[in-house]
């Protein structure tokens, strides 16, 4: 007995039982090749680096090298500086002309999830200094959660959203807002770019 008049204990005749198991969301190809297809969707121009962690966010940059200045940087020595400390003095007043040309533009940032909120947490910061979209499974986008939560939200951020087939073809749900205009002076934006620029330098021959 429960000790509750009307109530009998019935949970020593109960067995438990285990949850549902759902298989977890697969991306249908590696994410670089993810990113590389979902740049030619999107029809941005530049290298697709690599996947890495910047700011705490996992995505693949997106990054013009511009040749005018990589040549002059090869003259003058200026290898890429990749310190974060280093290139923050950069946007001291004092040191205004004496710093290097940023070598490399930041055309985006692409984040390829298997669920939407991790592909919007990890693309909206970047929205500050370039283009952003996110890779998501096709099986992440045909749910009621992403028609009624996610294109929402990527919406008014200006996100963009390719969604990848089982085959590992890409197919552009959700277009971004290309028209800002970015401040390529910024402290952190010099260093995103010197990390791209050092990127380009190991992924491609210039």
């Amino acid at each position: 007995m429960t000790g509750i008049p009307g109530r009998i204990a019935v949970t020593e005749n109960l067995k438990a039982m285990p949850a549902q198991l759902t298989p977890p969301v697969e991306l249908p190809a590696p994410v670089d090749d993810l990113a590389a297809a979902a740049v030619r969707t999107l029809g941005w121009s530049g290298v697709v680096l690599p996947e890495m962690t910047l700011l705490g966010r996992r995505v693949c940059l997106v990054a013009e090298l511009r040749p005018d200045v990589h040549a002059e940087r090869i003259c003058l020595g200026q290898e890429p500086v990749t310190d974060r400390a280093t290139v923050a003095t950069w946007a001291w007043p004092e040191l205004t002309g004496r710093v290097p040309e940023p070598a490399a533009r930041i055309v985006g940032a692409i984040a390829v999830a298997r669920h939407w909120r991790t592909g919007l947490a990890n693309a909206v910061p970047f929205l500050r200094y370039a283009d952003a979209a996110m890779v998501l499974p096709t099986s992440a986008v045909l749910t009621h959660d992403y028609l009624a939560k996610c294109l929402p939200r990527a919406r008014a951020y200006g996100v963009a959203v390719v969604s990848a087939e089982p085959n590992a073809e890409v197919d552009l749900d959700l277009p971004g807002r290309g028209e800002r205009a970015y401040p390529e002076t910024d402290g952190l934006y010099r260093w995103i770019s010197e990390l791209a620029y050092d990127a380009i330098l190991d992924s491609v021959t210039v």
